[in-house]
Formats: structure tokens, C-alpha cells, sequence
């Protein structure tokens, strides 16, 4: 029986993606480096850490990883305050509110910065629906690995049985279907890398996804 909903945060509750587009575009500039579409592509659902780590190996940079951290969060929170752009994923709230009404626990699991999540709960006044919020920023390691659905399961409550993930990336539905979790690859239509082939199950519409997961219940 269906008992709790793990959801990922960016393309899935919050598009915040054409944001933190900008933001590591901006901070390539400020380190002088070209980052590929290709690269660029393959950080999806990373969090910001192990990309920076990975542009310093990559690049060479000589400076520590925190440093470009800090430039990309620096772009981010000023994106986030003065871009009228950002918005809830069409549907998102009315399915947030269904599964919160039917008893359903709430979990996000998200490889962003707490400090980036709680600024979106805020603006969108989520807290009240979710029983737990989990940061991959915080944790040993970062999605593909499995480590943050395994938590979210836990902070749950309930069996890992019990849950279902919510993703719109292939490294979350690797680190999904690592933690032995039933994922949902919700097919965000403003991105169109990710090919979501390992999901259990592919939606593009969350009206589907609510009836569905009410029948399960």
C-alpha cells in the first residue's frame, strides 16, 4: 500500500532549471572556463559540489571546488529574487495538495542546497505539506548514488515498499531504482536531454499521476 511520495525539487515541483542555467553560465565566466552542453548535460541532478569538483579535476583550476560553489550560489540567489520567470510546475501544487488531503507523507529529496529548498517553501508556501525535506548538499554522496532516497524512505517512516519517487532526471531515477524505490520519471517539456528510460513509470501530465497513485492507495 502507498503510504509516502518522495519528491525530487527542480523540474519536478519548481522550475528552477533556466535559473541555475544562467547561474553556472555565469560563474564559467567568472572562471574563464567553456563548459560543453554535453558536460554541462551530464550534472543533471548532481549536486553543486560534486559539479564543481568535477569542472576543477576537469579544467585544472588550482582553486578549491568552494570557490565556485560559492560564485554559482552567489548568481543563483540574486536570479532567484529579481527573475519574475520562476514558477511551480504546471499542476504541481493541486497534486502537492491531493496527496497531502489523502493522508499521504510528503518527503522532498532534492540535491539542492538546503538554503536554495527552504527559499523555494517559502516563496511557494510548501512546508505545510511536507513532513521532511533532505539535502543532497548534506550528504556523503550525490545522486546518481542511492543515498538520499534511502534516507527519504526512512524520514518517511515507511518501508522503502511503500514509497514512490517522483524524478525528472536520469541520475535521480538511477539513484531510485538503486534504493529499490518505484519511480515516476515526470517528463518535464522545457527539458529535452534526459531520456527517463529506467523509470518505472514515464508521465507528462500530474492530473494522471494523481489518479494513479490514489488507486494504489
Amino acid at each position: 500500500m502507498l503510504k509516502a511520495i518522495l519528491f525530487d525539487m527542480d523540474g519536478v515541483i519548481v522550475d528552477t532549471e533556466p535559473l541555475h542555467h544562467k547561474a553556472y553560465y555565469n560563474m564559467f565566466s567568472d572562471f574563464g572556463i567553456d563548459v560543453s552542453d554535453a558536460l554541462y548535460q551530464s550534472f543533471t541532478g548532481q549536486s553543486t559540489i560534486n559539479i564543481c569538483i568535477i569542472l576543477c579535476e576537469h579544467f585544472n583550476l588550482g582553486v578549491p571546488p568552494t570557490d565556485l560553489v560559492e560564485k554559482k550560489r552567489f548568481h543563483f540567489k540574486d536570479l532567484f529574487f529579481n527573475d519574475s520567470s520562476l514558477s511551480l510546475i504546471d499542476g504541481v501544487l493541486d497534486l502537492i495538495k491531493d496527496y497531502h488531503s489523502n493522508g499521504l507523507t510528503l518527503v522532498l529529496a532534492s540535491s539542492a542546497s538546503m538554503t536554495t529548498i527552504n527559499n523555494v517553501f517559502t516563496r511557494f508556501d510548501l512546508d505545510q505539506y511536507f513532513a521532511a525535506k533532505l539535502s543532497g548538499a548534506d550528504l556523503k554522496a550525490s545522486k546518481p548514488h542511492p543515498e538520499i532516497f534511502i534516507k527519504a524512505a526512512e524520514s518517511s517512516g515507511y518501508k522503502k515498499s511503500e514509497c514512490i519517487v517522483i524524478e525528472d532526471s536520469d541520475n535521480g531515477i538511477k539513484a531510485a531504482n538503486d534504493a529499490g524505490i518505484f519511480v515516476v520519471g515526470y517528463e518535464n517539456p522545457l527539458v529535452s536531454d534526459q531520456t527517463l528510460k529506467d523509470a518505472n513509470l514515464i508521465i507528462r501530465d500530474y492530473n494522471i499521476l494523481k489518479k494513479y497513485m490514489i488507486d494504489l492507495k
